[in-house]
């Protein structure tokens, strides 16, 4: 392993890179882990892409919910080779140092694409909402323009809201140890190498936190306790299962996203839970992008008419 880098202010050595100490105590274990995050990345990737691209193509999905289903897998394309590609390489070579600048653009990129996500869970839920509770306004409330303005807005708030974060961490002076206990760069990792006062920062971070993922739950608990209602009303048991069977992937999916993040986020730092903070980071950093394409292609009939539709030609 090569020495990290340093750079020296009077009697002060400033780090300029950091090494991630992931599965550092798992040396014999490194090439079947490989092996498995490769296999892990492949699936994700093609998975994603293949919904977005039957979304495209197949004009029978040309509507609001499979609109924002194919900017969802697009969210998680980027998010899973935000991580994967950095941790493929250390199981690969054993380098496990990674640049300041470079642990910075990976927390900015994974930041903004978990903000993101959360909205558009939400832009999702009131879609479904729309359709199950209020159908006879749902053409003229979720029209092409509102969809695109919705999704143009997720992605962007995402972005420009973890702009301070990366603001005030590029501001902080980082002097030793330069370990990192964690599989990528997140907040409270790097917080805890930080010499200089980070309240300022914890603070903004908190309420930039609180806007972007409180508010998105609570719509999406909302409309999910209206949808469900709603459907318990319909007389026929054939009518209640059409009816839940258009939602129900979308609220595995909430679910296992706000569950395994709350998780993370909510657990006390400690000795004891570090490990297990670790591995719910590995869940829904890497293993949610993989679930999600399968639960959406598995438990939807139109993604499979779609996909089958798409195969045909290839099959005959």
């Amino acid at each position: 392993m090569k020495p990290p880098a340093h750079q020296h202010q009077g009697n002060q050595t400033t780090i300029t890179e950091f090494i991630l100490l992931g599965f550092g105590d798992l040396l014999q274990l490194q090439t079947l882990l490989f092996l498995m995050f490769l296999g892990i990345y492949i699936v994700t990737v093609v998975g994603n892409i293949l919904i977005v691209v039957l979304v495209v193509t197949d004009r029978h999905l040309h509507t609001p919910m499979y609109f924002f289903l194919g900017n969802l897998s697009c969210v998680e394309t980027c998010y899973t080779s935000t991580l994967l590609p950095r941790m493929l390489a250390s199981l690969l070579t054993g380098d496990r140092t990674i640049s300041f600048s470079g642990c910075l653009t990976q927390f900015y990129i994974f930041g903004s694409l978990a903000a993101t996500e959360c909205l558009l869970l939400s832009v999702m839920s009131y879609d479904r909402y729309l359709a199950i509770c209020q159908p006879l306004h749902y053409a003229t409330r979720m029209n092409s323009r509102f969809c695109l303005q919705m999704t143009t807005g997720s992605w962007a708030s995402g972005f420009l809201a973890s702009l301070p974060t990366i603001f005030f961490i590029s501001q902080f002076t980082f002097c030793g140890p330069n370990e990192l206990d964690h599989f990528f760069c997140d907040l409270s990792p790097i917080i805890k190498l930080a010499c200089s006062d980070t309240r300022q920062l914890e603070v903004s971070t908190f309420i930039l936190c609180f806007i972007l993922t409180l508010p998105p739950f609570l719509l999406t608990v909302a409309s999910y306790v209206s949808i469900i209602s709603t459907i318990l009303k319909i007389p026929s048991s054939t009518g209640r299962q059409k009816a839940f069977s258009t939602c129900s992937s979308h609220l595995i999916v909430v679910t296992i996203f706000y569950g395994t993040l709350v998780t993370v986020y909510l657990l006390p730092d400690t000795e004891s839970l570090r490990d297990l903070n670790k591995m719910f980071s590995i869940f829904y950093g890497v293993l949610t992008p993989l679930i999600n394409p399968l639960i959406y292609s598995l438990r939807n009939q139109e993604v499979k008419r779609a996909l089958r539709t798409a195969l045909l030609p290839c099959l005959t």
